[in-house]
């Protein structure tokens, strides 16, 4: 048989060659080389200038004012400054039961050895073969000497009297053993810009698990506070409940003396009704946020937890941090990952111009083949090639520069697209400090209101005292106080819930992250980055 392969060289010649080819391929990455987006220039939330200072005051439950400190840093754990030891604890436990944590963890995970993957390319694929195989070969196709096997086994011939003589089949091992190479040299930095891009994507997955924390941690204190808030609500209305039903037996036993009409007992009967039935979509909210925090901590409806919520123990945080637009889009894991996305469609439109480009891969392979494993690399058994190519495609009907256009329209549709991220988060921010000042203003107001009538209840308390007036009358002004204490609370629940809602706006301390779970959580934050980290180690 025929063997076209040359002959054995060392190994080091072989490298030796392999290395200098790498070297004189070896170029730069093509496509636009990505620039973090600048910082907004904005020096306020508001065209009329500055937010003010600080917020108004009332003398109740979460009616503290609340000073704004731009230079204040946001801790990751925000929540601790409501002081309630239950939120503490219910999050603790969500973040370590809640599916979706574990769900953004395994996509980081993912997106980690994706990259890991695609930077494996930088490097040459080696493989091993071995093929062992046993061989005949017809007698009227020629091969050895007739009578002689390929291993050297005599093999008897017979002759037919009838017609020619022919030679019997033969019979052969043969052997091949084979170390082969393959590399594709990145001449264009087509895989720099794919492992630029795959990079990104794990930095856009490591600020989308902190979103996670953050929103996970948000809404387990919105939930709390509304748990308290409807237990507060639910204390008051049950008292209005209580006042009609004293009201509506003083008003039966004076029909049965006729001082009243049964219209009047009609309509205290009515009004009663109205007010149990008021009650009924308070005990519905509670059972719903209850089965809300069971979610969010992990379990199934039926699996209770111990934690439970009054709004007497929550306390509003004095000084709550205002941090400018131009750190905003630092501190907001959206924006951030808007960012990533934009750094992806920037690699992305480079991979779209380097396929365009010539594409080169180099093999080689070096073994030897024999009759036998023995002779495989004795002399004359080795055999070693190097080929080198260089692929073009000439025509292919604008497909390929179809794609690197759409990817250039990609990477505008993602400056876009985190330009309108940077607008809607500082939107956001603004709206969440206009609506805390209000939420101080509100609860003034309710807490003049509540105060009003209080005291009017007290001056109908003494007046039916000395007779002036019947008991109810009392019960009436009773009624409505407790109908102001709702109003009360409802505000106090606004200015808790919104202060958190300010944490989460600015961004939730993810950046601290790194420092507060660095001893319990071995993958670490992005935040332990410097502005910039994500692209490090990347060719440009």
């Amino acid at each position: 048989m025929s063997n076209t392969r040359k002959s054995f060289v060392p190994t080091k010649i072989f490298s030796s060659v392999l290395l200098l080819i790498l070297a004189a391929l070896s170029g730069c990455a093509v496509g636009p080389d990505f620039k973090r987006p600048p910082a907004p220039t904005a020096d306020g939330y508001a065209p009329a200038g500055p937010i003010i200072e600080a917020t108004a005051s009332a003398p109740v439950l979460a009616g503290e004012s609340q000073k704004f400190n731009p230079t204040a840093d946001i801790p990751f754990d925000w929540w601790t400054l409501f002081q309630s030891p239950q939120i503490n604890s219910l999050i603790k436990r969500a973040f370590k039961a809640n599916p979706s944590i574990e769900s953004a963890q395994a996509a980081l995970r993912q997106a980690q050895e994706y990259a890991t993957a695609q930077q494996g390319f930088f490097y040459p694929t080696v493989g091993a073969s071995y093929s062992p195989s046993r061989n005949k070969l017809a007698g009227n196709m020629g091969g050895n000497s007739p009578g002689m096997q390929g291993n050297g086994t005599v093999i008897q011939t017979t002759s037919n009297p009838a017609g020619p003589a022919f030679n019997a089949p033969v019979y052969y091992n043969f052997h091949v053993a084979q170390l082969t190479v393959g590399y594709v040299p990145d001449v264009f930095g087509l895989n720099r810009r794919q492992v630029e891009s795959a990079q990104a994507q794990v930095a856009a997955q490591k600020l989308q698990l902190e979103a996670t924390y953050i929103t996970l941690a948000s809404n387990v204190v919105a939930a709390a506070i509304q748990e308290a808030s409807i237990r507060a609500q639910l204390a008051a209305m049950e008292k209005i409940v209580a006042s009609n039903q004293e009201t509506l037996v003083i008003l039966r036993n004076q029909l049965k003396l006729g001082y009243v009409s049964g219209m009047e007992v009609a309509a205290q009967e009515s009004a009663l009704a109205f007010a149990e039935q008021s009650a009924i979509p308070l005990r519905k909210q509670l059972e719903q946020t209850r089965d809300l925090i069971r979610a969010l901590a992990g379990n199934l409806p039926n699996e209770d937890v111990d934690e439970k919520f009054e709004l007497a123990e929550l306390h509003l945080p004095p000084e709550l941090p205002l941090s400018l637009p131009s750190k905003i889009v630092e501190q907001r894991p959206d924006v951030r990952a808007a960012e990533e996305q934009l750094h992806f469609a920037s690699a992305q439109a480079g991979v779209a111009v380097a396929n365009t480009l010539p594409q080169f891969a180099i093999t080689g392979a070096i073994g030897g083949m024999a009759s036998s494993p023995g002779w495989m690399f004795r002399s004359g058994g080795g055999f070693f090639d190097l080929t080198a190519n260089v692929a073009y495609t000439i025509f292919d009907g604008g497909t390929l520069r179809a794609k690197s256009r759409a990817a250039q329209q990609a990477l505008i549709q993602a400056g876009a697209q985190y330009r309108s991220t940077v607008i809607t988060a500082l939107q956001n921010v603004a709206d969440t400090l206009h609506i805390i000042q209000s939420d101080a203003d509100a609860l003034k107001a309710a807490d003049t209101s509540e105060r009003a009538a209080q005291n009017t209840t007290t001056l109908t308390r003494k007046q039916y005292e000395v007779g002036y007036v019947n008991y109810q009358t009392l019960l009436a002004a009773e009624q409505s106080h407790q109908l102001a204490v709702i109003n009360l609370i409802q505000a106090q629940t606004n200015r808790l819930g919104d202060t958190a809602a300010l944490y989460q706006a600015l961004g939730g301390g993810w950046w601290n992250h790194a420092a507060a779970t660095s001893l319990n959580d071995p993958d670490k934050s992005l935040a332990a980055q410097p502005t910039g980290a994500t692209t490090a180690g990347l060719t440009q």
